[in-house]
């Protein structure tokens, strides 16, 4: 089925390459226009804004809290009767160093707080946490596609593995723009998304 879009586009494979460049141009702008500066960090507020950022000129739903409830192969993610207080509680996580960080994005992958497009939103949203607290990022292009998604699956029941995983890739580069683009690219890529790369378009 292909989600209902702005865009009027009803193939499936038309749409992906539509959402994939329009929201690559919309990332970069986030750092580039220091857009994301403006934004909360480690709130769900803040990871609205960032994902309505990314996908309101395509969903209706961007930014919003679903209505729905969602599941991914076994895993249900939290039902939509908690959801609203699950993240009310994600908001008042400490987040003064790594494992808590990282807990409480565990916590918010788990509350998967929109219908769509939760991934790409959310590793944002965690790299603005790290930046702000730790003053560091996730370099994404160093953190493998399979390793990364086994590790999340398994997050809920136990979190030392994505923690790990992902403490071997930070960096201090947090103002480095080719970071930030290969970031962006890598994590597209987690989700199947890997028609265009972002310095591409941003040369164009």
């Amino acid at each position: 089925m292909v989600l209902e879009n702005k865009f009027g586009i009803t193939d499936a494979l038309e749409l992906a390459k539509a959402e994939e460049k329009q929201t690559k141009l919309k990332a970069l702008t986030l750092f580039e226009q220091k857009i994301l500066d403006n934004f909360e960090v480690g709130t769900f507020k803040g990871l609205s804004q960032i994902h309505y950022h990314l996908f309101s000129d395509i969903y209706d739903f961007a930014g919003k809290m679903r209505e729905v409830n969602i599941a991914k192969g076994n895993f249900r993610f939290a039902p939509v009767m908690y959801l609203e207080p699950a993240l009310r509680s994600i908001d008042k996580m400490p987040q003064s160093n790594f494992n808590e960080i990282i807990e409480k994005y565990v916590e918010m992958n788990v509350a998967h707080p929109f219908r769509e497009r939760n991934g790409r939103s959310t590793r944002i949203w965690l790299d603005a946490i790290l930046k702000k607290e730790l003053k560091q990022v996730i370099d994404w292009s160093k953190v493998n596609k399979v390793d990364y998604l086994l590790a999340m699956a398994r997050s809920p029941v136990k979190d030392l593995e994505i923690k790990f995983l992902l403490q071997n890739a930070l960096t201090d580069r947090i103002d480095d723009r080719e970071v930030y683009m290969k970031g962006i690219d890598a994590s597209y890529h987690y989700e199947g998304y890997s028609v265009f790369k972002t310095q591409d378009l941003s040369n164009n």
